[in-house]
């Protein structure tokens, strides 16, 4: 049996963070001052020298360099893209991407001296066509008591006992349904299958939908919609922003249409009742800042890691089993020895 793993997709992946959050890309202040300038000179006597951008190219009109970017991140070699820009203007250059003008910084002083300035020099910005996606109610996009809030709450579920024993079993019985299906002759492609594992477990976790129709019709157009994060920030029929926002209008309907289910299975009983997904938790708030729309919003965002970091996070482990095998005969014994399992080990560990 050939297993095999996308790899292209898995290191365009673990790249974009880097690339996105630890690397800075940072956005061009209001008149295009420059994060890094030149040092002022001593004397007081003479002006201070314009602000200096970094070296670099802003590519096409209104496009940018965003078709090349993209291209590069779904190529065999996502680093490409950072790595030419490097060699021409070094470590820090300046870019046009997903609709906004862009520094990006490759170098760890640079990292490090932004990560550790206050909120006033430097505050997160994401691409427009996140925002637009993401929609303003989202997690990533309030800040305050009701960031604070939502954290908290979901938070103390995700680590409640009743989930991990939730999820551990839910992962066990689908890992072996999925198994059950493969064939000697044909390759296995461990990304895919962790994928479709993961968004079902989270699903469940968030919203108690189990596998079935509509489940599949989810998976549909959060695919849609999941393409246009990272999509040029044009909002036309046609574009792959238009597509992947009609995409989340349908699942939000959906979402929507459980949460008027359990608000209604909730006024119909006067005790209270045990949380069984992060819906619960969230319509359980007394605050009354969570509406309805706030919390269709955010469930979809929160399926976000089902799709990627946690499959390649999967895949991966696979992978360094395979690459090690004392550690892989070590964990088959235990498998065929029926001394092991997900449930019995988290248990053992937690």
């Amino acid at each position: 049996m050939v297993l095999r793993t996308t790899t292209s997709t898995t290191l365009w992946w673990l790249l974009l963070p880097s690339l996105l959050l630890i690397s800075s890309l940072l956005l061009f202040k209001k008149g295009r001052r420059s994060i890094i300038s030149r040092s002022s000179p001593s004397s007081t006597s003479s002006p201070s020298p314009s602000p200096t951008l970094p070296l670099g190219s802003l590519g096409w009109p209104l496009v940018g360099e965003t078709i090349e970017f993209v291209s590069c991140a779904y190529s065999d070699r996502p680093e490409t893209f950072i790595n030419k820009r490097r060699a021409l203007y070094g470590k820090v250059f300046k870019s046009h991407i997903f609709g906004n003008p862009t520094i990006v910084s490759t170098d760890a002083e640079v990292i490090k001296f932004i990560l550790q300035s206050d909120a006033k020099s430097f505050v997160p910005s994401y691409p427009k066509s996140l925002t637009e996606l993401m929609g303003k109610s989202s997690i990533l996009l309030i800040n305050g008591g009701l960031q604070r809030r939502i954290h908290g709450l979901v938070g103390a579920f995700f680590k409640s006992p009743h989930l991990k024993a939730q999820i551990t079993r839910d992962m066990e019985k689908l890992v072996r349904e999925s198994m059950a299906k493969w064939r000697e002759d044909e390759a296995i492609f461990i990304q895919d299958e962790t994928k479709n594992i993961a968004f079902q477990v989270l699903v469940k976790a968030l919203i108690s939908l189990d596998p079935g129709e509509e489940m599949e019709l989810l998976k549909k157009q959060f695919q849609e919609f999941i393409l246009g994060l990272m999509s040029l920030p044009i909002k036309l029929p046609g574009t792959q922003l238009y597509r992947s926002l009609r995409a989340k209008k349908e699942m939000v309907k959906l979402v929507r249409k459980l949460i008027r289910s359990k608000r209604e299975e909730m006024n119909g009983t006067t005790t209270s009742i045990v949380s069984k997904d992060v819906i619960d938790v969230l319509l359980n708030d007394s605050s009354n800042q969570l509406t309805d729309e706030l919390i269709a919003d955010n469930m979809i965002d929160m399926m976000i890691p089902g799709e990627d970091s946690v499959p390649v996070l999967m895949t991966l482990a696979i992978n360094y089993l395979s690459d090690c095998p004392a550690a892989l005969k070590q964990l088959t014994v235990c498998v065929m020895s029926n001394q092991f399992s997900l449930h019995a080990f988290f248990n053992k560990s937690s």
